[in-house]
């Protein structure tokens, strides 16, 4: 498989005390499920952001298909964005529109500034919008606003946004903090079935180490801004938890046995 991404000694530096992140290295496959884990405060959203710059790296080399985004220019950035789809955790969604005039959002980056105030979609995009919307189970919702739906629809309506982007890859920060159990596993179910099925690279930031395991080709794990592991999820046992959460490891040892004895 061809590499996607890649970090060559990405470092984010906040003010002269706080160091995000430092010297992070690791490559990303086109089509891999890749899963973030680590405690509160290790850095896994800078580094997230940091890969479609919402987040300015300090110094190092981000290769995305080839090319080295940090030097990109600001115009560059709003066409490289197109091919990140980015997913919130509180699916930064317009409320009191239509679920198909949020996933139509997904569209901007390919339109004027004039089109996107304007909201000039082709019949083509609003024909691509409803597959995708359909793909993820919520045509019945397609001209409901927002503000009915559940956090699990909401969510689902945020990925359908990114992919009508025609994504290489989503950009998943948190998706399932702010849901039930029940929709937790709709939303990762979605987002691996897109990733085996349409071969999107999906990139996910995650609390729970249960579902890191269950979901995830690969695993990176981050502590005090450094990648402390890189491999697969079967070879996670404690020491590597105790490596990857330090003083949070009860808790996550508590998931993952729960985990292995599921």
């Amino acid at each position: 498989m061809t590499t996607l991404l890649e970090f060559k000694q990405v470092s984010k530096q906040y003010g002269a005390d706080t160091r995000a992140l430092s010297d992070v290295n690791f490559t990303v496959r086109e089509g891999e499920f890749v899963s973030i884990i680590g405690p509160s405060g290790a850095g896994k959203s800078t580094l997230l952001r940091c890969i479609n710059r919402m987040i300015d790296a300090s110094s190092g080399e981000i290769i995305f298909d080839g090319m080295n985004i940090m030097d990109f220019k600001k115009s560059e950035l709003k066409r490289l964005r197109t091919q990140m789809g980015m997913v919130f955790q509180h699916y930064n969604l317009v409320n009191r529109l239509t679920v198909i005039e949020n996933v139509l959002h997904g569209r901007l980056g390919y339109k004027s500034t004039l089109e996107g105030v304007l909201g000039l979609y082709s019949k083509e995009e609003k024909r691509q919008a409803y597959a995708v919307l359909k793909i993820l189970g919520l045509e019945e919702q397609v001209y409901k606003r927002c503000d009915q739906l559940s956090g699990g629809q909401k969510q689902r309506v945020g990925i359908a946004r990114a992919l009508v982007q025609d994504p290489k890859m989503l950009l998943c920060d948190e998706p399932i903090a702010s849901l039930d159990p029940n929709a937790s596993k709709v939303i990762m179910d979605y987002l691996r079935a897109i990733s085996t099925n349409m071969g999107i690279t999906v990139i996910v930031n995650l609390h729970q180490v249960d579902t890191a395991l269950k979901y995830s080709d690969r695993i990176l794990g981050v502590n005090k801004g450094t990648i402390v592991y890189d491999g697969p999820p079967a070879k996670i046992k404690r020491d590597q938890l105790s490596v990857i959460y330090g003083a949070e490891l009860e808790e996550q040892t508590d998931e993952l046995e729960a985990q292995y004895a599921g």
